[in-house]
C-alpha cells in the first residue's frame, strides 16, 4: 500500500508542472478614433500604464487624422478588425464638436448612427464599448458636450469616459502642466496621460503610480497614420517620429492623485439608513 501512495506521489509530482495554470492571454483593446486620440500615443500610453498595474494588455488601434466614425463604419475596417482579431474591449473616440452639431444637424446624426453601428459589430463579438469623451474650452460648451457625448453613448449602449470637465478642473487647478501640444489644440502629454488614467479606471479601477518608459512612437501633427488595424508599439509610418514615450514617476502620481481626489469629491454619497420611529 505505501509503495502505491509513493508512486502515484510521484507521478503526480511530474505533471503538476505540465498541468500548472498558464498566464491568461492578454486583454486586447482596439482604439478607434482620430488625431485627438494619436497625439502622443494615447493607445500605448494606456496599455503601459495597464501593464505598470498588472493588467496584460496588448493594444491595437485604426487612427488617421480628422477621421470620423462614420467613415469607419462606411469602410467596413473597424468591423472586420472585430471580426479578426476579437478585442476585449473598443474605445470609440469621435472627432471633436462632431456630436455638438457644429458641423451641421446631419453630422452629429451620422455620428450617433455610427456609433450606434460600430457598439452593435463590438457586442456581436462581446466585446465592452467605450466611448471616449473629447472636449471643448469654453465652460458652456463643454458641459453641453459632456451631456451629448453621454446621451449618445447611453444610446449605442456603450460606456461614456468624460473627458472635457475633468480637464476643465484639473488644467483650471494645474495650469503648469503640459495639457496641450505646440498647436493649442490637440492633446498634449498630460492630456493624453489623463486620458490614459480615465480608461484605466473604467476598466480597472485607479491605477497605482508608476514610471512610464513606453517603446512605442509618439505621435503628432505628422504622424503618416492611415485608417488600417496596427499595433500600438509598431514602428510609425514616418521616420522622424520620436520612438519612446517617458513619463516620471511623479508626472503620474500628481494626475493619480487629481484624479483620485476629483473622482471621490464628485462621488454620490452613501444613503444614511433612516431611523426606526
Amino acid at each position: 500500500m505505501r509503495r502505491w501512495i509513493l508512486l502515484a506521489a510521484l507521478w503526480l509530482s511530474a505533471v503538476t508542472p505540465a498541468c500548472a495554470v498558464q498566464p491568461a492571454p492578454p486583454q486586447r483593446i482596439l482604439f478607434v478614433g482620430n488625431s485627438l486620440t494619436y497625439y502622443g500615443n494615447l493607445p500605448a500610453t494606456f496599455a503601459a500604464l495597464a501593464q505598470a498595474n498588472g493588467h496584460a494588455v496588448e493594444a491595437e488601434m485604426i487612427l488617421e487624422g480628422g477621421a470620423t466614425l462614420s467613415e469607419r463604419l462606411a469602410d467596413g475596417s473597424v468591423q472586420t478588425a472585430l471580426a479578426g482579431r476579437r478585442p476585449q474591449v473598443l474605445v470609440l473616440q469621435e472627432r471633436g464638436g462632431d456630436l455638438l452639431c457644429l458641423g451641421g444637424r446631419q453630422r452629429c446624426e451620422q455620428s450617433q448612427h455610427a456609433l450606434q453601428g460600430l457598439a452593435e459589430a463590438a457586442r456581436a463579438v462581446q466585446a465592452r464599448v467605450l466611448v471616449l469623451g473629447t472636449y471643448q474650452a469654453n465652460a458652456q460648451a463643454s458641459a453641453a458636450l459632456v451631456e451629448k457625448e453621454a446621451a449618445a453613448a447611453r444610446q449605442a449602449g456603450a460606456e461614456y469616459v468624460e473627458i472635457s470637465q475633468t480637464l476643465a478642473d484639473l488644467s483650471r487647478h494645474q495650469p503648469d502642466l503640459p495639457w496641450y501640444a505646440e498647436d493649442g489644440m490637440h492633446p498634449g502629454p498630460a492630456l493624453t496621460l489623463l486620458d490614459a488614467i480615465k480608461l484605466h479606471h473604467a476598466l480597472y479601477g485607479m491605477p497605482e503610480a508608476r514610471t512610464l518608459e513606453i517603446d512605442a512612437p509618439r505621435y503628432g501633427a505628422n504622424s503618416g497614420l492611415q485608417a488600417v488595424l496596427r499595433r500600438a508599439d509598431a514602428a510609425a509610418p514616418n521616420a522622424g517620429t520620436p520612438p519612446h514615450i517617458h513619463y516620471e514617476h511623479a508626472q503620474v502620481e500628481r494626475l493619480v492623485r487629481a484624479l483620485d481626489h476629483a473622482t471621490r469629491a464628485t462621488a454620490p454619497a452613501p444613503a444614511t439608513p433612516s431611523s426606526a420611529h
